[in-house]
């Protein structure tokens, strides 16, 4: 039964849109994974895609799978670029990950348009401007 699962609750754990770069004629995103924790995770593996409407039509993008392997305490890896075109759809990350032999997963989602100039923040080490969700929430 599910209610005999444990409860896995991800913590200090975030995915982040980041500008990286801005030119007057572009700008470049990525994605990042930030691990705030005091210890490391282990085959941590985060699979992306967007879905929503676009111009009227109901669109999705490809499913996207990254195995980043293991990452240390206090580290942020780049996930991947993502294109501007895509940010008026809902942005999905799920990331799974162990600790111990103790699977954790979460899923993050960018809602359509939340990826805007009024919401960056510096991202906590990134130090860069960006969108993020997660942390110790």
């Amino acid at each position: 039964m599910k209610k005999d699962l444990p409860l896995n609750i991800v913590e200090d754990i975030s995915i982040a849109i980041v500008l990286e770069n801005e030119t007057p004629t572009a700008k470049v995103w990525n994605v990042y994974l930030i691990n705030e924790k005091p210890v490391s995770i282990q085959n941590v593996l985060v699979s992306s895609k967007g879905y929503g409407e676009k111009d009227g039509k109901q669109v999705k993008t490809t499913t996207l799978r990254h195995f980043i392997g293991d990452m240390e305490a206090h580290s942020t890896t780049k996930i991947e670029a993502i294109d501007i075109q895509v940010f008026g759809l809902t942005n999905e990350y799920w990331l799974s990950y162990y600790i111990n032999g103790t699977i954790y997963d979460k899923k993050y989602i960018f809602l359509p348009e939340s990826i805007v100039d009024e919401n960056l923040i510096k991202i906590p080490l990134v130090n860069k401007p960006g969108v993020m969700i997660g942390g110790t929430n």
